[in-house]
This record gives structure tokens, C-alpha cells and sequence, in this order.
């Protein structure tokens, strides 16, 4: 892929706002199948492009890091071909990865699409290469034209685009896919006398089998994760020994260490109370009035049934700075326009 090329695309995909990705999105989600729509939703609160800029606007990005307690892998570029393997679509990425470096060819100057219609267009390519439905490339397409975004095309161009997943995920359906996310534990024959003390699987890694604990009815999530004793901390340094897979420290919604994504399952857990709904918000994860939203605080979601979880890579406290940031610049503006008046 040429320079020029690249810095097409480039200057393409950083002409649309924060809002104008969260727009497209919207959009697409009902062309983006069931087993990708609450995934590629996921990942977008996942890799927020608003602090994505904040990092790349500040003087000092490691002393903001700091400041914003960013702990894990929060860039995006150290993980281009994996932030998005909880996707469906992810088995489908060389080819959407293809598609958008072809997304230029050499006579066309300037590029003239909206975000919306990119995506579906380089999703039907890659869709018709793979000889693939596709819905099921929507989503991942969305994720690679961020990806590039966030990283730029030099860097999306230059990792190999490998997707890594065992050959008995690779055979899965969507729709068997979409089945196990619905499907409860059975209880035995005399399930029913178990009342509370009936059990449920929390999955945490759809495609890695073992990754699985099991859930006392109406636990919260951390609570139960605690009981799984196995090596975390080897595999990520944010873990702590004894406490499980998902990284946590406070249980009390003030660390924002064990914000989960719930791919399946969220009509199990509790409803978001007002303090987990204000925390959220106040790290910058997600912003929502919804009873039971795609992202929670494990510490804080009371599990009624089998669920399926995303763990992020990392976690932060932004959405203050954020927040503060977009007051400040309405106030110049609001300021420049009365100078103006």
C-alpha cells in the first residue's frame, strides 16, 4: 500500500467526529447480525476514539495516562489484529483487513463516502471473497475502518492481519453461537430444591472452553469469579491472586478496575442501580439509561442465570477529564461567539 494511499485514507476517516462514528454505528447495527450486534457495540465502548484523541492531543500522554489511573493495554495499536476476536466476524478479518487497504485504489481523489456507506460497501466485498453472508461482516468491518482510524493505515497495513482461533470455534454457527449465550445450566432432575443455592456458568472467553467459572444464584459476578484459584495474574498483571479473571480491587464501584462487556446473558443480571449507572458514566465507559446495558461492573451485577462476559485489556477513570474538556471547549465557543455578535 502506497504513502499516498494511506494518507488518502487517513484523512478520509479523521474528517468524522466521535459522534459521527457513534452515528454510523447506530446505523448499521441493524444490518450487523444478532450474533455481532451487541459485540460490535462492545468494542467500540471498548476502543473509545475520545480518549484515543485525548492521548494523542495531550503535551505529556504517558503523565495524562497517569492522571487518567489507565492501567492494562488501553492503545489500540499494541492489538490490531486481536481487540476484536469476542467478533464472530473476526474469523472473517484477513479479508476485511484486504478489503479496506484496497479501500483506495490510485485514481480516486478525493474520497467522497460517508462512514455508513464504506462499511457496507467493503463489507460486501470482503463478504463476497469469503463467500460469506454479509451481516456477519458488517460489524467487523466497522471495527477495522475504527482501527485504522485510531492506529493509522501505515500501522493497520503493517501487522500480518492472522486470525487465531481453535478449529471447534471455527466450525461454530451463529446461530449455535447465539444458542449457548441464551442456553441456562440445567439443575438436575430435582433442580427446583435448590432454590438459591442453584448454579450458574459465567463464560469469559467465548472461544477458549476452560474459560468458565461457575455462580451462586444472585452473586455478584466478582464475588464468584473469586472462587476460581487459577494463575491469572500471569496472563495479566491488573489481576490480583485469588480474585479470578476479572481484575478488581475495591468491590464498591470505585476502582473501575472489573468493568465487563456482557455479550449474552444481561436480561440474568441485575438492574443497574443508580451508584454503578453514576460510576460508569464518571469513567468514561458508558453513558446510558438502559436498565441493563451492554457494560457493567462485574463488582456490582448480581447474576440470575448463565452469562456471557467480554473482560477489557484495560481500565481507566476518564470520563470526568472528558466531560470537563467538552465544557471547557463550549464555553470558548460560546465565548468566540459572543466576541463575535
Amino acid at each position: 500500500m502506497t504513502t499516498e494511499r494511506t494518507t488518502l485514507l487517513d484523512d478520509f476517516l479523521c474528517r468524522f467526529t466521535s459522534d459521527d462514528w457513534a452515528s454510523a454505528v447506530a446505523s448499521l447495527l441493524p444490518s450487523i447480525h444478532a450474533v455481532d450486534r451487541t459485540a460490535t457495540r462492545i468494542w467500540f465502548a471498548f476502543c473509545p476514539l475520545a480518549l484515543r484523541l485525548a492521548l494523542d492531543e495531550s503535551d505529556d500522554p504517558e503523565e495524562l495516562a497517569r492522571r487518567l489511573l489507565l492501567a492494562g493495554t488501553y492503545r489500540l495499536e499494541d492489538r490490531i489484529d486481536s481487540s476484536h476476536a469476542f467478533l464472530y466476524g473476526h474469523r472473517y478479518w484477513p479479508e476485511v483487513r484486504r478489503a479496506i487497504l484496497e479501500a483506495l485504489p490510485p485514481d480516486q481523489r478525493p474520497f467522497a463516502r460517508d462512514l455508513e456507506s464504506l462499511a457496507r460497501e467493503l463489507a460486501a466485498r470482503a463478504a463476497a471473497r469469503c463467500k460469506a453472508e454479509v451481516s456477519l461482516l458488517v460489524g467487523i468491518t466497522a471495527v477495522g475502518l475504527m482501527t485504522a482510524r485510531q492506529v493509522g493505515s501505515a500501522r493497520f497495513a503493517a501487522v500480518p492481519g492472522d486470525v487465531d482461533l481453535p478449529p471447534a470455534v471455527l466450525r461454530r454457527t451463529p446461530d449455535q453461537v447465539l444458542a449457548a449465550r441464551a442456553r441456562d445450566d440445567s439443575q438436575g432432575l430435582f433442580g427446583f430444591l435448590k432454590g438459591l443455592r442453584k448454579e450458574w456458568t459465567i463464560t469469559f472467553n467465548e472461544t477458549d472452553p476452560e474459560a468458565t467459572f461457575a455462580l451462586i444464584n444472585s452473586q455478584a459476578v466478582t464475588t464468584a469469579a473469586a472462587n476460581d484459584k487459577r494463575d491469572y495474574p500471569s496472563r495479566d498483571p491488573r489481576c490480583f491472586v485469588g480474585e479470578g479473571p476479572i481484575p478488581v480491587e475495591c468491590r464498591t464501584a470505585v476502582c473501575g478496575m472489573c468493568w465487563v462487556g456482557v455479550l449474552g446473558g444481561a436480561d440474568k443480571l441485575s438492574a443497574v442501580d443508580p451508584l454503578e449507572r453514576r460510576r460508569i458514566a464518571e469513567f468514561g465507559y458508558i453513558d446510558t439509561d438502559e436498565s441493563r446495558p451492554i457494560i457493567r461492573l462485574a463488582c456490582m451485577a448480581h447474576a440470575f442465570g448463565a452469562v456471557s462476559i467480554v473482560i477489557p485489556p484495560w481500565n481507566g477513570q476518564f470520563g470526568k477529564y472528558l466531560k470537563a474538556r467538552r465544557d471547557e471547549e463550549a464555553r470558548t465557543d460560546a465565548a468566540e461567539e459572543a466576541a463575535g455578535s
